[in-house]
């Protein structure tokens, strides 16, 4: 009988104490490690993660995509089979997780995405709504593949991340990752997944004029510099060792 898959799962979390529990009491039984990224949280967000018995890794300078590469980072001494991701503010019905993880774990996926469908309208701003169909437009347009979201929840194998030779450290983040699956070649799947108003705190993004300039920009950004730009370098890499 074939051992268990060693799946962690990361979240990122700045000032998510009031909504972590909520998280993490709801982590499916088929994730094995627990990584909460402490993103230069002032408030008690580290001592509810060890609480919970989550492996606190420190990111002090705030960044979604810097904390998700600390985690990352964190799991290379030790990699696992699967890597998943979730948000800290309770918004992800994280239960779910182990539909995301189902196809991977199987071997037909490399990567699973979380399709949010908003549980109430509010769940997802007016702001999120406009720049999720406008960056996912621009995918379809470029790259002629149709993503529906761009949402935190997704799983993938080790070894297909490490094909994407991720390095943004802000909101592109996730945008980035999906459109470097495509241009690797990996097999991506999308799942509807119920989507909530975050569980307590404050958005420090899309609720925010501010925060929800700065993070469509940055998505734009990563996709002018995505499809000008060429393979990521452990891409390249895969290739040229396919050549000789």
């Amino acid at each position: 009988m074939p051992a268990p898959l060693d799946i962690a799962l990361i979240i990122p979390a700045r000032n998510e104490e009031l909504s972590l529990p909520l998280v993490l009491a709801k982590v499916p039984r088929e994730i094995t490690r627990v990584l909460v990224v402490d993103n230069g949280s002032s408030d008690g967000t580290a001592a509810v993660a060890a609480r919970f018995g989550a492996r606190v890794i420190r990111e002090p300078i705030p960044g979604y995509g810097r904390a998700c590469l600390a985690g990352l980072a964190a799991l290379e001494e030790e990699p696992p089979d699967l890597v998943a991701f979730v948000d800290g503010d309770g918004s992800d019905d994280v239960p779910r997780l182990a539909e995301l993880i189902a196809p991977v774990a199987a071997g037909e996926q490399d990567m699973v995405l979380g399709w949010r469908i908003p549980v109430t309208a509010a769940a997802l701003s007016f702001q999120q709504r406009f720049g999720h169909w406008l960056a996912t437009g621009l995918i379809r347009l470029f790259w002629r593949h149709r993503f529906h979201d761009l949402g935190p929840m997704r799983v993938l194998s080790w070894p297909a991340l490490k094909r994407l030779d991720m390095s943004d450290q802000a909101f592109g983040w996730t945008v980035e990752m999906q459109v470097r699956a495509l241009k690797v070649g990996l097999r991506v799947q999308e799942l509807r997944v119920p989507y909530f108003r975050r569980a307590a705190g404050v958005s420090k993004i899309s609720r925010t004029l501010s925060g929800t300039v700065k993070a469509g920009s940055t998505i734009l950004w990563v996709i002018g510099r995505e499809l000008l730009s060429g393979l990521p370098g452990a891409a390249i890499e895969a290739e040229m060792q396919k050549v000789t």
